[in-house]
């Protein structure tokens, strides 16, 4: 899998929830995995490696010490909490581009993972933060759109 790079217009679609999953569900999610581990990135959404799905993946080691899952199917962020905090980002498919961002301290997030199971959990801090990041690219949203114009 190559990573796409702005301004490929599959970044700023509106991708297609996925009703059944597909057989290769495990092969997608391990190839974008490698694709991820590859870039030294810690997230990284479906229409980054050119595919159509509300799907997106983020770092295993991170998932475990949260005890999360690491792959997020037709994800839903249902709460975002008020108190916002502004931390610097970057995104494998804007290379050089770090900004400030700001993002919910806590989220409440519900999907299916790569086994077809429902989860629902809370998160806070850098977590909530990824997950805020990797959502956004599912709604078609880039860090650049968050860089103040003067």
């Amino acid at each position: 899998m190559k990573i796409v790079k702005k301004p490929d217009r599959i970044l700023r679609q509106e991708l297609n929830k996925i009703e059944i999953l597909p057989d290769n569900i495990v092969e997608i999610v391990l190839a974008m995995q490698k694709t991820m581990v590859k870039a030294e990135g810690i997230g990284l959404a479906a229409n980054q490696v050119n595919l159509n799905h509300q799907i997106f993946i983020i770092d295993e080691n991170l998932a475990k010490e949260n005890n999360v899952p690491w792959v997020y199917i037709n994800p839903q962020i249902t709460n975002f909490s008020k108190e916002k905090a502004l931390l610097e980002e970057g995104c494998l498919s804007i290379p050089g581009l770090y900004t400030e961002v700001p993002r919910s301290k806590k989220i409440m997030i519900k999907g299916i993972d790569q086994n077809g199971q429902k989860f629902k959990f809370k998160a806070r801090g850098f977590l909530a933060r990824v997950l805020q990041h990797e959502f956004d690219h599912l709604q078609g949203k880039l860090i650049s759109d968050y860089v103040k114009k003067n």
